[in-house]
């Protein structure tokens, strides 16, 4: 039957050795995907504790298969098994562009209260990369995931709503916009923003990163994303002020030499960002930003590690984490059994982590690793790298089996 994982104060969590964990396949490769990090996890669980430990997976569904199913993409039945089992995971969703319905992916976020997005940037030793020195990216993203554009308040143009929206700006505000545009809504709150960045300096303290960057553009939408700076700043200052220290401060009292168990606090321009994380990958640890730039950054900065088929996520709240593969649906290459499970791999390894079972996640990168650096890998990888063995997906999940062990310096 499973046990239930349990949440008590301050986001602890209690996991027994039996958890029940639902699973959505998702939409297009996420049936193949699905396949391959499912027995790379659970042959994990079984090396790591020798059968004392064991997930119990619940499947449920979302999206195009749950219509089939119960001409609803987000069943009630799948909301109440996430939300009694406190800790899920999925594949990729499709969300219709321009029209349908909206996306499964923001509706869970906000239904759950899921408001940080968590992309670990990392690059696994032997990953084909465009970056001449690709070691050097390894930082984390935390992305605000309730408001923003992504909090969907738009009304499209030429509608009532759009109509009598522009009226009152006119009227009432004195602002000019050109008749028959499309209009949206941008908020960006003090509660938001703070929890997303409180969170961003605790994961920091945790892991004993370095740096917290706030990014933002701030200089042109002063009271949204320069606000969301100026709250992150506050958080800073009020609720970790022995261990943060802002970046001036650094340069005035310490000459730039960061002090032993401290962290600094910086902010940096969106635009300017794109280009830091480029050319200054090392000067970067945890980035914490708005919903839209968390999007625009999270897959940006996977093409610098190997793609999207590379970067892991998870969607967290107080109650609730699911975890999932960052990339899309890919339908064309959906029952293809093709296309490269690691970024749901992965994903299940910070899954296996926030449960607390660091031995297994370990042993799931390590043999992640190694197998790459064998050169064995799926096609994405495979046409960057010369004298590379094609494998597919499936056989990449048996490959990460084979490369597994306990202690890591050896394969099977």
């Amino acid at each position: 039957m499973g046990g239930k994982i349990e949440v008590k104060d301050a986001r602890a969590i209690h996991v027994p050795d039996d958890p029940v964990i639902p699973f959505i396949e998702g939409d297009g490769v996420g049936a193949d995907i699905w396949r391959a990090a499912v027995l790379v996890i659970d042959a994990a669980v079984e090396r790591a504790y020798a059968g004392s430990r064991k997930i119990v997976w619940q499947q449920v569904w979302a999206g195009e298969e749950a219509i089939k199913r119960y001409g609803d993409p987000l069943p009630a039945e799948t909301l109440r098994a996430i939300g009694d089992c406190k800790v899920a995971i999925k594949g990729p969703l499709t969300t219709p562009v321009a029209s349908g319905f909206r996306s499964l992916n923001v509706a869970l976020r906000q239904i759950f209260d899921l408001y940080v997005c968590i992309r670990p940037i990392r690059h696994i030793p032997g990953t084909p990369s465009p970056m001449r020195e690709p070691e050097k990216v390894d930082f984390v993203i935390f992305r605000e995931n309730t408001e923003d554009v992504y909090a969907g308040i738009e009304w499209s143009g030429g509608s009532e709503e759009a109509k009598r929206l522009i009226r009152f700006l006119r009227e009432e505000l004195g602002v000019e916009i050109r008749s028959g545009s499309g209009i949206g809504i941008k908020p960006v709150s003090p509660f938001a923003s703070k929890r997303l960045v409180k969170r961003a300096i605790e994961y920091a303290v945790e892991k004993g990163r370095r740096s917290v960057t706030l990014v933002h553009k701030g200089n042109i939408m002063k009271y949204t994303e320069g606000a969301f700076r100026d709250w992150g700043y506050e958080v800073a200052q009020q609720e970790f002020l022995t261990e943060v220290i802002k970046e001036d401060e650094l340069e005035e009292l310490f000459c730039g030499e960061l002090p032993e168990g401290k962290i600094v606090i910086k902010d940096r321009l969106a635009d300017a960002m794109f280009q830091q994380v480029l050319l200054r990958p090392e000067d970067y640890d945890v980035l914490a930003m708005p919903n839209l730039n968390g999007d625009y950054f999270s897959d940006a900065c996977a093409a610098q590690v190997g793609g999207l088929g590379m970067a892991p996520g998870a969607n967290m709240g107080d109650e609730v984490a699911i975890f999932e593969a960052t990339h899309g649906s890919a339908p064309k290459y959906a029952g293809k059994d093709k296309v490269n499970p690691s970024s749901m791999i992965l994903s299940g390894a910070m899954m296996l982590e926030y449960l607390g079972w660091t031995e297994a996640a370990r042993l799931i990168e390590g043999a992640l690793q190694k197998t790459i650096e064998a050169k064995t890998v799926t096609y994405d990888l495979y046409r960057q790298l010369r004298g590379a063995t094609l494998l597919r997906c499936s056989q990449f999940g048996e490959a990460v089996v084979r490369n597994m062990d306990k202690r890591g310096d050896t394969d099977e």
